[in-house]
């Protein structure tokens, strides 16, 4: 019987100190949390499981396989992300060899010059940990840990012990509380600043943050950009933020949305008009009701 929990009980770091410790060999799948009306046992509302959001993989009590729920981590869009495969290439691939396992395509992609037998197992392994140092900010959502089922044969399967893991997810979750303070909503878009072709004279860019600026535009947003990029939430925030602080973009509104949050000054100032509409709304509901009782 698989366990079931939420992770605002036990959190990712402890599940995966547990998995260690045990030596466990199993898929650890967590779910998109969907609030109902009733209470688990320690009398917080209760959380169904919905979409997954991400599928990690142990044997041994070794890290082996992970990927987020929209994404199914095949190799062509590992690579792709690494910059090792471009989008045109990534695309014909796809094409080709549709038919084909991760293992099978990483010989033909060997064969054909296309990236080495290191390049390969580095680049699974980077997007692995990417996944599971992402995990580790969650602070909520059901999680299902079924003992002894690993990934499709087909899958390539990088061993890392979770110690350093651990460790370095550690280090990573005070970096992350720092990023969601500089970016906390994903929904944002960016931009280039005044004369964008005098900023980025002479500036090495890394092939993930190349492919984040193809797509800045007030249209986009950074949630969309991440998908598109492939990356995960903290992975944008990261790049974004050091974007930002070399002043190569701005965070704006979305291009369809007018609204704009009020400053702190701007809210000691007056309440915001849809509280005061709502209060409106509920003095004169319970003016009616007082109105009724007296008329009893």
């Amino acid at each position: 019987m698989p366990l079931q929990a939420n992770l605002r009980d036990i959190s990712p770091t402890q599940v995966l100190n547990l998995v260690n410790l045990a030596g466990k060999t199993g898929m650890l799948t967590i779910f998109e949390a969907i609030p109902s009306n009733d209470q688990d046992a320690m009398g917080k509302p209760k959380q169904l499981p919905g979409a997954e959001r991400a599928k990690i993989a142990f044997k041994g009590g070794k890290l082996i396989h992970a990927h987020m729920g929209e994404q199914d981590g095949n190799l062509i869009s590992v690579l792709n992300k690494a910059g090792k495969l471009n989008d045109s290439q990534s695309r014909i691939i796809r094409e080709r060899s549709q038919k084909l396992g991760d293992k099978a395509l990483a010989l033909l992609l060997i064969n054909a010059g296309y990236a080495t037998q290191q390049e390969i197992v580095a680049s699974i392994q980077g997007h692995m940990l990417d996944v599971v140092y992402n995990m580790l900010t969650w602070a909520e959502g059901p999680f299902r840990f079924d003992d002894g089922i690993l990934p499709a044969p087909e899958r390539i399967l990088v061993p890392l012990d979770l110690e350093n893991v651990i460790i370095e997810g550690a280090r990573r979750i005070q970096e992350n509380e720092k990023l969601l303070k500089e970016v906390p909503d994903l929904d944002y878009s960016l931009k280039f600043p005044d004369n964008p072709k005098e900023k980025f004279k002479n500036v090495h860019l890394s092939v993930e943050e190349w492919r984040v600026v193809s797509f800045v535009n007030p249209k986009n947003t950074i949630r969309q950009i991440a998908r598109a990029a492939n990356m995960t939430d903290m992975e944008i925030r990261r790049i974004v933020y050091g974007l930002m602080m070399a002043g190569l973009i701005i965070l704006v509104k979305p291009a369809g949305d007018r609204g704009a949050k009020p400053t702190e000054q701007q809210k000691t100032k007056t309440p915001p008009p849809r509280k005061i509409k709502k209060a409106q709304v509920q003095e004169s509901v319970v003016n009616k009701l007082i109105d009724k009782i007296r008329s009893l």
